[in-house]
């Protein structure tokens, strides 16, 4: 029932209180369907490929598979490993100084262009930047073509970049951009007088950004990075486009092993070595965030 308590300002009416256990069973229901979609696409699928990559042939809990995939692909696997980490330390570094100097920019017209312009990547597809990374990195590229236009090397010097360096990239390209928008957004978050303070004290630019700016966004850019790894780990198109001889990453070993042998015991031995490596950077984030969380 509704209940009247007294006030400076006369009575007022409380609305009824509900039932704890019927309140939670609401709370239940209102989150059934997430959890549904969790369960369904994403918890399910996880079983399934963990039973196929420890069953035998005869229905038995074996290594084998991850031993057959350890023996035929650790290469590649120390590869992707790699070339993700490598990816994943440039894209902060590019995003950095991207987001830096949309914050600390003193020209207003390169601050607009830049915000204007490095936002593309995001709306292209990874299958899209392959193909374009494909005609601009060749040896007969567009990148080529300019540097030997321009002066820079003789055409015999030409090399093409289709290699690992192409990979990298091609995350870097891709990625950053989406790193960029978070830390962009973070930083314009923060105090403006924090900044005034430390340029009327005679601090750089570039200073202001590393002692002052971000410090207080580490937090958004390791949430970015941490996403850019585990993204990258499981493209598939770019490393077919651009590098799709051996060393190569781990998801082209994961198509050949499905659609050349029809192996999926090996394919979902790779698959969860590949998860092992993307939980190793949601460790990382969770250990970063419970320091912060203490520090609090």
């Amino acid at each position: 029932m509704a209940r009247r308590l007294p006030s400076p300002g006369g009575e007022i009416t409380v609305a009824p209180t509900v039932n704890g256990s019927t309140g939670s069973w609401r709370a239940y229901a209102l989150v059934a369907p997430a959890l549904a979609v969790i369960a369904a696409f994403f918890v399910l699928p996880l079983i399934l490929s963990a039973v196929l990559a420890f069953r035998s042939k005869g229905g038995d809990f074996t290594f084998e598979h991850f031993a057959k995939a350890w023996d035929l692909y650790q290469t590649d696997l120390m590869f992707t490993v790699g070339i993700v980490a490598l990816s994943t330390f440039l894209i902060g570094v590019v995003a950095v100084a991207i987001a830096g100097y949309l914050t600390l920019g003193e020209n207003p017209r390169a601050v607009a262009i830049l915000r204007w312009l490095y936002r593309w990547p995001l709306f292209i597809p990874f299958i899209v930047t392959g193909q374009i990374m494909r005609t601009f990195l060749a040896k007969n590229g567009m990148l080529n073509h300019a540097l030997i236009g321009s002066g820079l090397i003789e055409p015999l010097a030409a090399q093409s970049l289709l290699d690992w360096r192409g990979i990298v990239v091609a995350f870097v390209w891709k990625q950053a951009p989406f790193v960029t928008l978070l830390l962009a957004g973070a930083m314009a978050s923060l105090e403006p007088q924090q900044i005034e303070a430390a340029r009327n004290l005679g601090a750089r630019r570039w200073r202001v950004l590393l002692d002052v700016i971000l410090p207080q966004v580490r937090g958004t850019l390791l949430v970015g990075l941490v996403l850019s790894f585990v993204t990258m780990l499981s493209v598939l198109s770019v490393p077919m486009m651009i590098n799709p001889n051996s060393p190569t990453m781990i998801t082209v070993d994961v198509a050949y092993r499905i659609s050349t042998l029809s192996d999926y015991a090996v394919a979902n031995a790779l698959c969860l070595m590949s998860l092992a490596v993307a939980a190793a950077g949601a460790w990382f984030y969770l250990q970063h965030a419970k320091r912060q969380t203490l520090q609090s």
